[in-house]
């Protein structure tokens, strides 16, 4: 099961750096599946590597311009403020037994995981769904949008504060359909954004938690070179081809989750 972990821990960096998001969103379901550990100890450990892996994603996009600095700091803000309450506060609140149904016990690692499966089934529509927007290659004059951006900001720092993924599908079409983005400069943004959030709520989660560092770094490292595979192969394949496969794919592993969570264990 560990080589299957560190062979999907590549795929999640391949598919971040193919299709710009959607790979992180496995991250937690590789490590408490497929390495044994955790569901709360899992979302602090998918921050680091999600975060780790869109700092190096990113890069690429800062040398082409294709991050808008203004927009990432406005979106990031409030993101930082709404995943320091949920790390420092929220998650470290939730009860270990929420509650019981005869045999079946709702514990606190239950519901993360359940949570986690119905933002995948979200991501999967997302992801499968054709675009039927013309503009959204970003064919759209650019409309600074104060409000839209603080209010998405926030949401999306909170559910990277409770379930450790980076939020890049939520992300994007934030930037493209609201804010305007043109779609490169929403990926590239939009990596930004994920890494500040992800790190920022990793370092909220060190005085709640003891680290294994050495699997940590080695998860983040096979997960980079993920990315820059991934980066590679998005010069030579089409990635919007290959997201609605994904897709399928997130949607499957959703639906095994929730099955797995309330009928098998």
């Amino acid at each position: 099961m560990e080589i299957a972990g560190y062979l999907a821990s590549i795929f999640i960096g391949i598919s971040l750096g193919l299709i710009g998001g959607g790979g992180s969103i496995l991250t937690v379901p590789v490590l408490v599946y497929l390495f044994s550990i955790d569901a709360v100890l899992a979302t602090a450990y998918s921050l680091f590597v999600v975060g780790s892996t869109s700092v190096v994603g990113s890069f690429s996009y800062f040398k082409k311009g294709l991050v808008d600095v203004k927009t990432a700091v406005v979106f990031g803000i409030p993101s930082i403020a709404a995943v320091f309450l949920t790390r420092t506060f929220i998650v470290p609140a939730i009860p270990q037994e929420i509650f019981s149904i005869g045999n079946f016990t709702v514990t606190k690692s239950t519901l993360l995981m359940l949570l986690f499966a119905v933002l995948m089934v979200f991501a999967s529509y997302k992801m499968i769904k054709k675009s039927t927007n013309p503009d959204e290659e970003g064919n759209q004059i650019k409309k600074f949008n104060y409000p839209v951006s603080i209010l998405q900001g926030t949401f999306v720092g909170f559910i990277t504060g409770l379930i450790g993924a980076g939020g890049g599908f939520l992300i994007i079409p934030a930037l493209v359909n609201l804010l305007k983005l043109p779609m490169k400069t929403a990926v590239g943004t939009s990596l930004l954004i994920i890494a500040i959030n992800s790190l920022t709520g990793f370092l909220f989660s060190l005085q709640h938690t003891e680290m294994d560092w050495i699997f940590l770094l080695t998860i983040s490292a096979i997960a980079i070179s993920g990315i820059l595979i991934g980066s590679f192969l998005s010069t030579k394949i089409n990635g919007s081809k290959l997201k609605p496969a994904f897709g399928w794919f997130v949607l499957i592993m959703g639906i095994y989750i929730i099955i797995k969570e309330t009928l098998l264990n």
